[in-house]
């Protein structure tokens, strides 16, 4: 089994389980690290003071038994000087700056989806995505992140919506450009597993044929359950070590200490988890 995560969220942000809450059920999953990831962005967003207080609390609090990270997922349309002081940042695209300023979530809800395609793409699915991955292919330039977060967070209600036919290279296109240029940055991907956990799409992000392609690509990846409540904290991680396995892949990267106390990453060979 996979014993760490580096995407977690707590009732600092948007999560139901508190931080400690979060710490004991990584102690009873026998974890060695646990990198909280709360949420910096123009909706979701933390009292940076407070959270960094108790992360650094609880670090001090379980030294002798689970390496605690302090990171923070940040927004590509949001102000990297909030989170300074993380300790490692995700780098994540939930928003599109419409034309006049606006911005357009697309993981917040169907009905908010639809808007945004149909105010400001004039209803053109395939436009509203390529916009998307024009983003997204800035996301480390502008957030400097130690790995990019769900990268087809686009998708999210496309099970549910059908919005678009992710095997049409008409989406897969920009796609695949984002996915390259990124890949050519040396920022490693996380195969994001909190959709399926929550039960909102059958794969996790990436899909299967980006999966595929970030192999190909020679991209890193990370494996990370997105959770938002403690019960879910490893929820997805067999799921997705075996589409990556499937997918070529033989490793996957977790976060270490150096003995300076910096981070660096390491590998952990997928056919031992």
């Amino acid at each position: 089994m996979l014993r760490a995560n580096f995407h977690t969220h707590s009732t600092f942000c948007d999560g139901t389980s508190t931080a400690e809450e979060m710490v004991q059920q990584a102690l009873d999953l026998d974890f060695f690290a646990l990198g909280f990831s709360g949420h910096m962005d123009p909706d979701v967003y933390m009292n940076w003071d407070d959270y960094y207080r108790e992360i650094r609390r609880l670090q001090a609090a379980y030294a002798s038994r689970l390496d605690i990270i302090l990171g923070a997922e940040l927004d590509i349309c949001f102000d990297p000087a909030t989170c300074a002081d993380a300790e490692y940042v995700i780098g994540s695209t939930h928003y599109i700056p419409a034309s006049d300023g606006t911005l357009i979530s697309v993981d917040y809800s169907e009905e908010v989806l639809a808007a945004g395609c149909r105010d400001y793409f004039g209803g053109d699915w395939y436009a509203f995505c390529r916009a998307y991955y024009e983003l997204e292919a800035q996301v480390y330039t502008r957030t400097h992140c130690t790995f990019v977060g769900h990268f087809d967070l686009i998708t999210r209600f496309n099970d549910s919506m059908h919005f678009v036919d992710e095997t049409d290279p008409a989406y897969l296109t920009p796609a695949l450009e984002a996915m390259e240029h990124l890949v050519s940055q040396g920022v490693p991907f996380e195969i994001n597993c909190g959709a399926i956990n929550r039960g909102r799409k059958a794969e996790p992000y990436p899909r299967r044929e980006l999966m595929q392609a970030l192999h190909d690509f020679g991209g890193e990846i990370l494996i990370s359950s997105d959770a938002h409540q403690h019960e879910l904290l490893n929820g997805g991680f067999e799921q997705a070590i075996q589409e990556a396995i499937e997918c070529g892949f033989t490793h996957t990267n977790v976060l270490g200490r150096t003995p300076a106390g910096g981070l660096e990453f390491r590998q952990l060979a997928l056919d031992t988890l």
